[in-house]
């Protein structure tokens, strides 16, 4: 069963949860369901790569898991964090403490994670992020009842900044959004680039969030004369970037490059071939990328806005498939009783689905598995709907992500 929040607390307002059942019987059905949280922007700047497409494919993975008909009852519910830590921290904290939420799933936005993975942490219950890009969620501030799924800041550097560098971009410049994701990105992309003996020349932060007109920040960039324009932001942020790059024609005779550091497939569809054509970016799921993820896509349906699923969104799926697998496998009582354990559970599990294919979970909580580098067609080269991405290398699970001695977690055992 998938209810809003917002129709589940009034419910809780006007009668008792269990209705009227008698209380033996209420509380034994309590101790054997499962209740998931998807916390995300329902309806700002990152809807489209999160948003209700998340819940959409969590439900998808609770029917999947097999676990409903053994008996276990499993409930969703979702809200809107608005971007905001203190929003996302205030209804987290509800939702454990009077809901009865057993796992917070997907988050986007590094600064709202951070704090989730804080309070998730204090009440010992699970946190499965898809959405955060921060790598400080597996390196200062990991945590034993969090996973790191989709992708991160360090993963996303190495694909796209690396690339970018040795196709020539020596000098960069960043506009960055100004909050923990946009400072994690520019701070991994800055330190491949001047490992390969670039430089960055300067940069600018951009007010996150309600910055829509990036025109004076760009003129910047392009007066650094840097060869790449590097865009340490997501989704709304990025998209008014790049259409505003190709307004100015700052991009014109190919001496400035973009790098967008974090694109999904729902980006590029908002673009248009016609401005996205050339563009260089790393993502860990990719819909038509094979049999495999064509047949998630296709049991998944279409996402709201009638869009195909983001990676964000796989993640959802993904991460929350293999928790319910851990949690058939130590049981309802357990996995209730302490979400470092179910976390250690899913660790000590091979993680297996249409999604992403085979992979593991480290003892920092990083989520492995192999990272693409794409680069979008032309319009000619297109054969069709979302036919967006041509495939230019494969970066394998184990190379994809920070080596896990680097990262500072305290989990790791030197």
């Amino acid at each position: 069963m998938t209810v809003n929040r917002r129709t589940l607390l009034g419910a809780v307002a006007t009668a008792p949860v269990w209705g009227a059942l008698p209380f033996r019987s209420a509380r034994a059905q309590a101790a054997n369901t499962i209740r998931i949280g998807v916390l995300n922007d329902q309806s700002g700047l990152y809807r489209d790569i999160s948003g209700p497409g998340s819940t959409q494919a969590v439900r998808l993975a609770v029917q999947e898991s097999g676990i409903t008909q053994r008996g276990v009852n499993v409930e969703v519910v979702e809200a809107d964090h608005q971007n905001r830590p203190d929003v996302g921290s205030t209804v987290v904290r509800q939702w454990i403490d009077r809901d009865g939420i057993d796992v917070v799933v997907d988050v986007p936005t590094s600064s709202v994670a951070l704090a989730v993975n804080t309070l998730v942490r204090e009440k010992n219950k699970v946190f499965i992020n898809s959405g955060a890009a921060t790598s400080d969620l597996t390196g200062a501030q990991c945590s034993p009842n969090t996973i790191h799924w989709t992708y991160d800041t360090y993963n996303l550097a190495k694909g796209t900044g690396g690339a970018m560098v040795r196709a020539g971009g020596q000098t960069w410049f960043f506009i960055t959004a100004d909050y923990a994701f946009g400072h994690a990105l520019e701070r991994d992309t800055t330190a491949f680039v001047t490992a390969a003996g670039g430089r960055v020349l300067g940069g600018v932060r951009t007010p996150f969030p309600g910055t829509t007109d990036f025109s004076s920040f760009l003129q910047q960039a392009q007066r650094s004369r840097a060869q790449v324009i590097g865009l340490a932001n997501a989704g709304g942020d990025t998209i008014n970037s790049i259409k505003q790059a190709a307004e100015f024609r700052i991009t014109r005779g190919g001496r400035t490059k973009l790098a967008g550091l974090l694109v999904f497939v729902t980006d590029i569809h908002s673009l248009g071939l016609e401005v996205a054509q050339g563009l260089v970016l790393t993502e860990t799921f990719y819909w038509d990328l094979n049999d495999r993820t064509r047949a998630f896509t296709q049991r998944v349906g279409a996402m709201p806005g009638n869009l195909r699923p983001s990676m964000v969104q796989a993640g959802c799926y993904s991460g929350v498939l293999h928790y319910l697998k851990a949690v058939a496998d130590m049981g309802v009582a357990a996995a209730k009783a302490s979400g470092a354990e179910a976390v250690n559970r899913m660790k000590a599990m091979p993680t297996s689905d249409d999604a992403f294919g085979e992979g593991s979970i480290r003892a920092d909580g990083r989520k492995l598995h192999p990272a693409y580098l794409f680069e979008v067609k032309t319009p000619e080269e297109s054969k069709g709907a979302w036919d967006y991405y041509k495939l230019i290398s494969t970066i394998p699970a184990n190379e994809a992500f920070r080596p896990l001695n680097e990262g500072g977690c305290a989990l790791v055992r030197s």
